[in-house]
């Protein structure tokens, strides 16, 4: 509807003439004097050309678009000669749509410059959509002082973790910093990470907030120092081939503080942190990759920890369930990949392991069962016969405990000799650190199920989800073996001083007959007759049963502890 207005009437009040008209006669308004329109409401499908855009808004839109195009050219100069995207580009890969951010003007500098110095002061922070989802970021941009964190873009990234708490949403980071700014200004100085909410109070935050919303950190360039403990908080770091890496010092500091003349990659690289720190949950090849493993990943996350999961459309697995039993060797020594019984079990490409690198023989990631997420925990026997090391204790302690965190069922996968024996795992802390595996699988209240494949000896069987340690189900296949230990193990810790006054073929009849004895004592069938599992079924069963036992403790509850937590950290 078209109204004309006579006289001199000023902007503003012919704005609020307009959507007074438009509310009151429930249609749109536009009010037009002699010399052409004056203000609109009412429509808000009108194109960006039905509108009067005053002097002031232009200016302000003018500014906007500074501030969005980054960093002074010599940062996108930098950025293109190490081969890596602008964050703003980087973002576009990951999300669907950025609904809005927060903070753009922060640093802000209105100077006749067409490029500012601190755009946004280097750190964007705002809300998009992956998969119909929201999910709160906080994005460096190493255009502006090597993505270097200013008092204004910690102040952002403290309010960006705060408000996603609140709103229940998954906190993604994308890490491409050079640390606390260190050359500040007059604007800066005066500013300490220690002061009580200034940069100490970033990792605070990501502390008291783990376990409430899922926190996402990616990687792309080097971080040093006091910021690497970023994406080491977060809940699963990914990490960007060749660009990215972290220390706690940087190579220039190493050696003039130890004389260790180390590279970056040497030092905290990828492949450092996918194989022997553990830190990184993936390594993907180029940035395409990380957004594609963002987006894979979120889709076995909830929202926030008491939030329902994400469901898909279920899919048959990639093998058939029915040929399960064919993959798992009749000897207990002979190796096997724990993949091939995976495949067999979860919903078709819906496998997402998790450290693949680190301590192999223990297998950690998500997959989709009648398109319902689970984890899944899985001895390697095809790596040291998926014995359980430091490593693998605290790889298996730590998925378990996320899990639980996040209310994610978990599945053991259990064939393993136990934990690994000797002088070189004793001093690496197989007692200390194994005891944490134990501990998380104890604690964990979600649907949790274990499957004993083939060997189930010793301790190991504690850290995989036996019988004494709160499953839903004990499955038992039937080439399952549950026992204190192997049996060469038993015969000489039972005939070992028999065995030492024996020799030649005597001593090697007396062996194979102590283990014919020992596998008339450690008979499957035997064990299920006295319940101690819970069932005994035959392996092409098994993802049917798994899949019936899920839907039932779909509901389970959670028993409250009485007690503010355990002693065992993590």
């Amino acid at each position: 509807m078209e109204i004309t207005v006579r006289g001199d009437t000023d902007e503003e009040t012919a704005r609020v003439i307009a959507t007074a008209l438009a509310e009151h006669l429930g249609r749109p308004v536009e009010l037009v004097a002699d010399d052409g329109p004056v203000a609109a409401a009412g429509d808000e499908s009108w194109d960006d050309g039905d509108h009067v855009v005053t002097d002031r808004e232009d200016r302000l839109r003018t500014d906007i678009e500074r501030v969005l195009s980054g960093g002074p050219e010599r940062g996108h100069e930098k950025i293109d000669a190490l081969g890596k995207l602008f964050v703003r580009e980087r973002i576009d890969r990951i999300f669907d749509e950025v609904t809005y951010e927060d903070g753009t003007f922060a640093r802000f500098d209105s100077g006749d410059a067409d490029q500012l110095e601190f755009p946004a002061d280097g750190l964007l922070t705002g809300v998009g959509h992956i998969h119909d989802r929201e999910v709160f970021f906080a994005a460096n941009d190493y255009t502006v002082k090597a993505g270097s964190l200013g008092q204004m873009g910690v102040e952002k990234e403290i309010r960006l973790a705060e408000r996603a708490v609140e709103a229940g949403a998954p906190i993604l980071r994308l890490i491409d910093s050079t640390g606390a700014r260190l050359d500040a200004d007059e604007r800066e100085k005066g500013g300490s990470h220690m002061d009580r909410y200034r940069g100490g109070r970033m990792f605070y935050n990501q502390c008291i907030h783990s376990g409430q919303v899922p926190q996402i950190g990616v990687l792309y360039g080097p971080d040093i120092a006091g910021s690497a403990y970023t994406p080491v908080f977060c809940d699963y770091l990914v990490m960007v081939e060749e660009i990215s890496g972290m220390a706690i010092a940087s190579p220039r500091i190493v050696e003039a503080m130890t004389g260790e003349a180390v590279t970056m990659q040497q030092l905290g690289g990828p492949d450092v942190h996918a194989t022997q720190s553990g830190s990184a949950d993936l390594v993907v090849p180029d940035e395409d990759a990380a957004a594609t493993a963002v987006r894979d990943l979120l889709g076995y996350l909830p929202q926030t920890f008491d939030a329902d999961l994400p469901t898909r459309t279920p899919k048959p697995p990639a093998a058939n369930p029915k040929g399960l039993d064919a993959v798992i060797p009749e000897e207990p020594n002979r190796a096997y990949d724990v993949h091939e019984v995976i495949d067999r079990l979860v919903d078709r490409d819906s496998w997402f392991e998790l450290k693949p690198r680190f301590a192999p023989e223990l297998v950690t990631g998500y997959a989709r069962i009648e398109g319902r997420p689970v984890g899944i925990v899985a001895n390697q026997p095809n790596h040291v016969s998926g014995a359980i090391f430091p490593d693998s204790a605290e790889k298996g302690a730590e998925f378990v405990w996320i899990c639980d965190a996040y209310g994610i069922p978990l599945i053991y996968l259990c064939d393993t000799p136990g934990f690994m024996v000797g002088s070189a795992v004793e001093r690496d802390g197989i007692l200390q650190r194994g005891r944490k595996f134990i501990y998380a699988t104890s604690n964990a209240q979600v649907p949790k199920f274990c499957v004993i494949t083939r060997k189930a000896y010793g301790a190991g069987i504690y850290a995989m989800c036996g019988p004494s340690f709160g499953p839903d189900a004990t499955l038992a296949l039937p080439s399952a073996e549950i026992s204190v230990m192997g049996p060469d193990a038993a015969v000489h810790a039972l005939f070992g001083g028999q065995l030492a006054e024996m020799d030649g073929e005597a001593r090697e009849q007396f062996v194979e007959s102590a283990k014919a004895e020992f596998q008339k004592f450690v008979d499957v069938r035997a064990q299920a007759a006295t319940m101690q599992v819970d069932e005994l079924l035959p392996a092409g069963d098994l993802r049917d049963q798994l899949a019936a036992r899920l839907r039932a403790f779909r509901n389970k509850r959670r028993t409250e502890r009485d007690r503010h937590h355990g002693t065992v950290l993590f």
